[in-house]
């Protein structure tokens, strides 16, 4: 990976070169100007925890920390968007066929700015070994502890949902300096994903289960990361010959069980209306156990807040300022969204006819009320606002990418924008967990560990919470809305539970970011895929075809499981990483 000692050693050579009076060393000595000193950031330990902090949002749409092209784009749930397929650097994600180590070339930003992230939380838990009881007293000094080690147990979650393998740099290599003698097989797969449990574990035995400031990681968050932790490693590795329903393993899940059982009795609770959830009036609200926080203006008085810059491009095209049009729900999705006549999905064939809504015209195909929280189309208000209600002529590119656009990362537009030139950026947090998605978590172990009648009060809970959210936001679809909770006989077998549980985590999650991890944990990415590779590349909205270049795309178990190590950084010292299976 990259670190500043390649950048010290070069500038050491050219040193020698160019200066003739002075020496190198009396050179290097001289204090900079405008910066703190090392030494004196390395004594202040609280403010070096606020700057591990800073770096949960510190990202850009190359380098989005939420993920959103890797976990979304890649899948059945969404469609890159923008101009067109060269509009970034994305389009290999959507159609794996294509992705190599240098394309997306993005992630090499990716990659560099999570281990800048983790760099700072080893300074921090460096700070505080040598500062911190002196400064902030023994409680506090292990409090801060656990959030650091909280972050970087986050960041590291990340890195190795991307990568399956990577160099573990924690604060005893960041003493040593030997950052680029780690290679990245030193540890397994297992291993690193038992580091990272380490580290959300000392965090939850060190927690309050309230912070006084919000914001911080807690007890709670840390129970609700362990849950996922283990979710994870229940399934297998995320190689499909190595995970699914044959790999499972029962002890896990009941760790899951276990720190869900946290969570459930706990404050955070399901918040009653479903679009509630993403108006940045409510992102601190029960719903949220951990977010990235972010801010405008009139939160904090800098000159463009604390935006959310991963999520630029998704605003929709002439609505925003300069909506790019990117993050773009995929016809399948909206199909997922369909019920029968009884309210209940249609697992089956609900993706043999394309449909969706008009405003007005309600038929007899009816639909998820989530639906229309999830996705803008045309003839609907966008994000409830009838003043800005879209048309078929707020999509940049329908013969690329369709009419749909993206609702949940944005505010209503009457609520304006951060900054809005050449970007528009938004206040909204960022999700990292959210109760519901705890919940349904806790649901999926229940069905594996033979709870099934847990499994189907969550799923119904959830339900019910959907069935409710219409009035106060979508009145205006009502008559086209059905769904009901199901009867017992419904999750009479794992078989019927699973799939009612997984289909519930699409719908509730959808472009939440999730949506890849969720196929490759259980195993189906490749068949899901390349089923909806076949069918997409045919689908039409109203006489206009679009998506056409999925007729390129074709998803290969055994490799693209994970994403190929960036090239640059598996040249940056040869022979220091391994590239993962199946890649040049």
């Amino acid at each position: 990976m990259k670190t500043i000692y390649k950048v010290f050693s070069a500038g050491l050579a050219g040193c020698a070169i160019g200066l003739t009076l002075t020496s190198c060393n009396d050179f290097i000595d001289v204090e900079p100007q405008g910066v703190i000193s090392e030494n004196l950031a390395m004594s202040q330990p609280n403010e070096l925890v606020t700057s591990a902090y800073a770096k949960l949002g510190d990202d850009w749409y190359t380098y989005p920390f939420n993920l959103w092209p890797y976990a979304d784009v890649s899948t059945d749930d969404a469609m890159k968007g923008g101009s067109g397929t060269t509009d970034t650097n994305y389009h290999p994600v959507e159609v794996w066929s294509t992705l190599t180590a240098s394309t997306p070339d993005h992630m090499d930003e990716l990659w560099y700015h999570f281990y800048c992230s983790i760099s700072r939380c080893n300074r921090a838990l460096v700070s505080l070994a040598e500062y911190g009881e002196d400064k902030l007293g023994a409680e506090t000094k292990a409090i801060r502890e656990g959030e650091v080690r909280f972050l970087r147990a986050h960041f590291y979650f990340k890195l190795v949902q991307m990568w399956y393998q990577v160099p573990w740099v924690d604060e005893e290599v960041y003493k040593n300096h030997t950052e680029e003698q780690t290679p990245n097989n030193q540890f397994t797969h297992q291993e690193l994903m038992e580091k990272i449990v380490a580290d959300f574990k000392a965090a939850y035995d060190v927690l309050p289960v309230e912070q006084k400031e919000g914001g911080r990681a807690n007890k709670i968050a840390a129970a609700a990361y362990l849950a996922k932790c283990y979710l994870t490693m229940a399934w297998g590795d995320g190689y499909e010959a190595t995970t699914g329903v044959n790999h499972i393993n029962q002890e896990y899940m009941k760790k899951v069980l276990e720190y869900t059982e946290v969570v459930k009795n706990s404050r955070y609770g399901y918040l009653e209306d479903f679009g509630d959830i993403f108006l940045p009036e409510y992102k601190n609200s029960k719903e949220s156990i951990f977010a990235v926080q972010h801010s405008g203006y009139e939160d904090d008085n800098t000159l463009y807040g604390r935006a959310n810059w991963s999520n630029v491009l998704n605003g929709c095209w002439h609505v925003w300022s300069c909506g790019w049009d990117f993050h773009k729900p995929t016809q399948n999705l909206v199909n997922a969204f369909k019920t029968d006549a009884d309210g209940f999905p249609m697992f089956n064939d609900f993706n043999n006819v394309t449909a969706y809504p008009v405003n007005g015209v309600p038929t007899a195909q009816k639909w998820d009320p989530r639906l229309f929280h999830t996705v803008g189309m045309p003839t609907f208000p966008y994000k409830y606002e009838a003043e800005f209600t879209l048309t078929t002529d707020n999509s940049r590119t329908p013969n690329t990418y369709g009419y749909y656009t993206s609702l949940k990362e944005v505010p209503q537009r009457s609520k304006g924008e951060t900054f809005d030139n050449p970007w528009q950026a938004f206040a909204m947090n960022d999700y990292v967990l959210r109760y519901t998605d705890v919940m349904l978590m806790r649901a999926e172990a229940m069905v594996e560990t033979g709870d099934l009648e847990g499994a189907r009060a969550i799923v119904n809970d959830i339900r019910l919470r959907a069935k409710n959210s219409v009035a106060k936001h979508i009145g205006y679809a009502a008559d086209q809305c059905n769904i009901s909770l199901y009867p017992a006989g419904d999750f009479a077998t794992k078989e019927q539970a699973r799939l009612r549980v997984q289909w519930e985590r699409r719908l509730e999650l959808a472009m939440e970011g999730s949506r890849y991890w969720n196929l490759r944990r259980w195993g189906i990415a490749s068949t899901t895929l390349n089923k909806f590779f076949d069918k997409e590349k045919d689908v039409v909205y109203e006489g206009q075809t679009y998506a056409q270049y999925y007729k390129d795309a074709h998803y290969t178990p055994a490799k693209n499981e994970y994403f190929p190590l960036p090239y640059i950084q598996l040249y940056y010292v040869p022979g220091l990483y391994t590239q993962n299976k199946g890649y040049n």
